[in-house]
């Protein structure tokens, strides 16, 4: 059958879908065999390699001891021929440009043997360096096009993992990239910067609390992803979708999320499918994914994990991504990672639960039954505190891309403002302490819900706060602004870094007071806290952070900074203090920090370039000649009608059809000059005019563009509509 519209026979591809893949044998091999089969981990490792290698190895991974160069032809070895014995034919140095997805150079095993044939090769040398092209990827001025050299070194913190494909397998090693000159090039090489300097100021912090050897100290992340799976069909009929991530039209559709019946509702059979074999991938490489559920958009999902070891937890987020992209495709379906792929209804975050701590000490951020009385929790978490109210604008410039703008402040996103939400046992202690000393814990209750057959259930001490920026969360801090699209490296060196600082400050302080004498400790904590409290209490806030009047109040009588916009975050962080800070605990030299504001500026004009540039063609090349069409129809019906001898032919819809597309070519005109008429400037200057002039006109074709789409006949009109692409599973 011929379809007049590309949209009209998706629509049929869709409604006549059949399962592309073979059902798996879930009952052949068990989840729990699965996990981590394809990592070279702690267990494979202590199978195969010498017990000194064993050894030596793990004092890196585990206490962040200097890598032992000379061990590396042995562990090359035994990588090999494990994953030889996996299929693999390949191995792969895997790194993070700052493109903010991975990268791979995949080289053989094989090499000729002389004699006609070929040998398996892998030397420690080829494990611990690689050479990539070093030239093409983003460097901020750091690497002219002529200057090609860039290294990748291998991170032995990160297990390597064999990646599959229907063809054969790859042995992944993750690697940090940095150039010629020792410049970092990557967002890997500033985590593990920024997790040096935090455990060598949380040690300080410990030893003042009589801990001897507590063991390495290192930041934990736990990044809950959210995503959208339409299919494949309405996917590749949309080019905005397809090139953008994004549509840049669409009416909104008669129904969307306003009836509330998606979230935590029933998983669609072929999403729960996709999920299932998504989820045991991720098994195989030792991602620990935990929870999946129906978020509130239709058509949107969201898969969490337990958080782990911050570096191994930012590789393992790329993996996800990558894995929910390519498993999707198995089923027929295309992940949408944007974060607001639809108007009008809710996008999609990363929310990045973070906290701090090692095997000999626990969870740092644990409150304990009496978190009043746990000193050294309060020393911590107000560490947090003061990190937050100091450096939050560098925690909203490290979520701040074209893609979030669409998503924060709305209903599903918390505002541009930084907060911190504590909840109320912790506001609680917190107040008392300013006061003079904190002597009760609000407890948690028991709930009695009022049926004999339900149980009791433990209530917890304070409820959560969806809207805030910066929630503590029980046991960890949850940073709800990160963007579902991006990498959790650029918000955890920020973290890192800045909890380090004030862990810093905090050491000097009580080292001061102490002057080594442990029975000084209560009253130098007691009387810093309370410093600490009075001075940046005006960060933590637990109400609603969408109304107005907190955002009055956050700006004008607390100061706070509200960044609204990617262009006006990103030049908040061109700041000599900031630059300073990362120089000097070595996290990123000032060449480095301020070749990312760079590219990250850069990012922000090559964005809204590309989309207008696509909302320009698509205006001109489907959307106005269907305009066109259904002018013309109707032109030629009244015709028709006139000829007839009727007299009370009624026009209305052609003169609005007419009225329409006369706005719809102002307004691709309107585009058309903004995108011809660049900002002189520097970068900042061009992505204002993006912002300021090209953003508004690209509004401005959509705002008529939609008009049109609840108008013009279905037969004509040439895209997916909202209605079809959300719910038509």
């Amino acid at each position: 059958m011929k379809y007049a519209t590309v949209r009209q026979a998706a629509v049929s591809a869709v409604t006549n879908y059949k399962p592309i893949e073979k059902p798996l044998n879930f009952l052949e091999t068990p989840a729990a065999t699965l996990f981590g089969s394809n990592t070279f981990n702690d267990a494979a490792m202590r199978d195969r390699l010498p017990k000194s290698v064993y050894k030596t190895l793990q004092k890196t991974i585990k206490r962040g001891e200097k890598m032992d160069a000379s061990i590396a032809d042995v562990v090359a070895t035994a990588m090999r021929d494990w994953a030889i014995e996996k299929g693999a034919t390949h191995y792969a140095h895997v790194f993070q440009p700052l493109t903010g997805i991975t990268a791979e150079k995949h080289d053989s095993f094989l090499s000729p043997d002389g004699k006609g044939g070929a040998m398996a090769e892998f030397s420690g040398s080829q494990l611990i360096q690689g050479e990539p092209d070093a030239s093409s990827f983003p460097s901020g001025g750091i690497r002219a096009t002529f200057e090609a050299r860039g290294y990748t070194a291998w991170d032995v913190t990160s297990p390597a993992y064999i990646l599959e494909n229907p063809n054969g397998t790859t042995l992944c090693i993750p690697t940090a990239f940095c150039s010629w000159t020792g410049e970092a090039l990557d967002k890997k090489t500033p985590v593990l910067r920024s997790m040096q300097v935090l455990n060598k100021q949380a040690q300080r912090v410990l030893k003042l609390f009589g801990h001897t050897d507590p063991g390495y100290v290192f930041a934990t992340a736990g990044p809950e992803q959210e995503y959208f799976l339409i299919d494949r069909n309405f996917f590749f009929a949309r080019p905005d979708l397809t090139i953008c991530g994004r549509t840049l039209f669409g009416a909104k559709p008669p129904k969307g999320q306003e009836f509330e019946d998606q979230y935590f509702g029933a998983i669609p059979e072929r999403v729960l499918a996709c999920m299932l074999d998504c989820e045991r991938q991720l098994f195989k490489l030792g991602v620990p994914v935990k929870t999946r559920h129906n978020e509130v958009a239709p058509s949107q999902y969201e898969l969490a994990p337990v958080y782990e070891n911050a570096n191994v937890a930012a590789d393992h987020q790329q993996l996800t991504m990558l894995t929910l992209q390519r498993t999707a495709q198995k089923y027929g379906l295309s992940c949408l990672l944007h974060e607001k792929p639809f108007a009008g209804i809710n996008g999609s975050g990363k929310h990045l639960n973070w906290s701090l701590g090692g095997e000999g000490v626990g969870n740092l951020l644990e409150p304990g039954d009496n978190p009043h009385d746990n000193a050294q929790f309060l020393v911590f978490c107000s560490a947090v505190i003061r990190a937050v109210h100091k450096y939050s604008t560098l925690l909203r410039g490290s979520i701040a891309h074209s893609a979030n703008d669409h998503r924060l402040g709305a209903n599903e996103a918390p505002p541009a403002i930084i907060s911190i939400y504590l909840g109320e046992q912790l506001a609680d202690i917190f107040s008392q302490l300013e006061k003079g000393a904190a002597k009760t814990s609000k407890k948690r209750g028991i709930m009695h819900i009022g049926v004999d057959t339900l149980p009791p259930l433990p209530k917890d001490a304070g409820d959560r706060n969806r809207t805030s920026p910066f929630a503590f969360t029980g046991n960890k801090f949850e940073f709800r602004a990160v963007g579902s699209s991006q990498s959790i490296s650029g918000p955890l060196v920020i973290l890192n870094t800045i909890v380090a600082e004030s862990l810093d400050y905090i050491a000097t302080e009580l080292e001061k007071a102490t002057k080594g004498d442990p029975k000084k400790l209560n009253a130098a904590v007691q009387k810093l806290l309370q410093s600490i409290i009075r001075e940046h209490k005006d960060i933590v806030f637990n109400g609603d952070n969408y109304v107005e009047a907190w955002h009055k109040e956050a700006v004008t009588k607390r100061g706070l900074p509200n960044h609204r916009n990617t262009v006006d975050a990103l030049a908040a962080m061109y700041n000599e203090d900031f630059s300073a800070l990362f120089e000097k605990y070595g996290v990123l030299t000032s060449r480095e920090y301020n070749s990312r504001n760079d590219i990250y500026v850069e990012r922000y004009c090559k964005d809204v370039a590309t989309e207008s540039k696509l909302c320009l063609g698509i205006a001109k090349r489907q959307i106005l000649p269907a305009g066109y069409r259904y002018q013309g129809e109707l032109a030629a019906t009244a015709a028709a009608l006139a000829d007839a001898g009727k007299s009370d032919v009624h026009t209305a819809s052609l003169d609005k059809a007419t009225e329409l597309v006369h706005e719809l070519e102002n307004a691709i005109s309107e585009l058309e000059h903004t995108m011809a008429h660049e900002a002189t400037g520097g970068l900042l200057d061009h992505a204002k005019h993006y912002r300021d002039e090209v953003i508004p006109a690209m509004l401005g074709v959509r705002k008529i563009a939609d008009q049109l789409e609840s108008l013009i006949s279905d037969d004509i009109w040439p895209l997916p509509t909202y209605q079809e692409i959300l719910f038509i599973k």
